[in-house]
């Protein structure tokens, strides 16, 4: 009679799996689930806490063999799921709910433009979704918005009971200012009505279900970056700059903002960081200067999250509505651009796990 094999004997040999973002074994995690013993076949679920995981693959290779492993195994089957985890959101407001529904929001900012914020916004959202999650993203730069542009949708959103359903592209849902004026529109709005249309955009827009939404900010510190910040229940957030010391200064300011808002700053992308020529593959031009993002970084106590090359694609492709991560994936920029959104998604998971409950969105700004 072949051995009996037990929950205990397939959980002991999966016990020795640790996952690197949390450090702990998966079994101590409460990744397992679903676990079936038919006679000697074996079948079990693991579900990490982001589709983002860099080694999901290596998880279900090693709990594979070291189950197969087990005395009077005969079969295994693992299936890889993901449960997106997500802050806990703030309650709502007298004048309505913020973002329901939202695990993850996560503002893109910078302290100055002209850095490439928005091009590595909409690159982070579409590599995010592109791991299975459902990603939204909204272009909160009311007095510049792009994002209508570099998606290629410029059909104005629908509305249904006063609700706003956004517009769609690449298998996520967008809003942007850019859907509501002409391309040679200039929006000179003040300060109490950017705070009305940034509350709507938060309220009144039909974000369903999500796993990220993606936020860019306008650059700086101005009303538009502080409504968001004091109105939204920010999961975290990411600076992009460039090495030159002009763009460091100022991402420094952006990273005291969200400071004071105790918003989490996951880290620094240094865009722009380096030209490689195609005739030259190993050759590597640190045009706006080298290595300032990282030094920043090490210096503010924050994660470098990585570099960003240049690439002419890019701005073709921003002009076209075609993101090199969805046109050129396989590109020096797509790569660097997964990456790091894989970094951001596993420390929000992180987040996710060591935070409490957030007290109240509504945060009064201190100079």
């Amino acid at each position: 009679m072949p051995p009996r094999i037990t929950e205990a004997d397939v959980l002991g040999a999966l016990r020795p799996i640790v996952d690197p973002d949390f450090g702990k074994s998966i079994v101590d995690l409460g990744f397992v689930k679903n676990l079936r013993i038919d006679s000697g076949r074996v079948s079990f679920t693991i579900e990490l806490t982001t589709p983002a995981c860099p080694v999901k693959g290596e998880f279900e290779r090693a709990a594979r063999e070291r189950v197969a492993a087990l005395p009077g195994v005969e079969g295994v089957e693992v299936t890889m799921t993901a449960n997106t985890r997500g802050r806990a959101v703030a309650p709502a407001t007298p004048q309505g709910a913020i973002l329901p529904g939202v695990r993850n929001t996560i503002a893109v900012a910078s302290g100055k433009g002209g850095v490439g914020k928005s091009t590595v916004a909409v690159n982070l959202a579409i590599a995010l979704r592109d791991t299975g999650a459902s990603v939204a993203i909204l272009d909160a730069d009311v007095y510049g918005p792009s994002l209508q542009l570099m998606l290629g949708v410029s059909a104005r959103p629908r509305t249904i009971e006063r609700r706003i359903l956004p517009n769609e592209a690449y298998g996520m849902k967008i809003m942007s200012m850019g859907f509501f004026v002409s391309d040679d529109s200039p929006v000179i709005w003040r300060g109490p009505m950017v705070h009305g249309l940034i509350s709507q955009f938060l309220k009144d827009v039909e974000w369903g279900p999500l796993d990220y939404l993606v936020i860019d900010l306008p650059p700086g510190t101005g009303d538009a970056a502080l409504t968001l910040t004091q109105m939204a229940p920010l999961s975290g957030a990411v600076i992009v700059t460039t090495a030159n010391d002009l763009s460091l200064i100022d991402a420094r300011k952006g990273l005291k903002m969200f400071e004071k808002v105790n918003v989490p700053v996951l880290g620094i992308i240094e865009n722009l960081s380096y030209f490689t020529p195609p005739d030259l593959p190993d050759r590597k031009y640190p045009i706006f200067g080298e290595g300032g993002g990282e030094r920043t970084a090490k210096e503010l106590g924050v994660e470098f999250l990585g570099q960003v090359p240049i690439d002419p694609r890019v701005s073709v492709g921003n002009d076209a509505g075609e993101p090199i991560v969805a046109s050129v994936p396989d590109s020096d920029a797509a790569r660097a651009l997964r990456e790091i959104a894989g970094r951001i998604a596993r420390k929000l998971a992180v987040l996710a796990s060591e935070a409490p409950a957030v007290a109240d969105a509504n945060i009064e700004w201190v100079s």
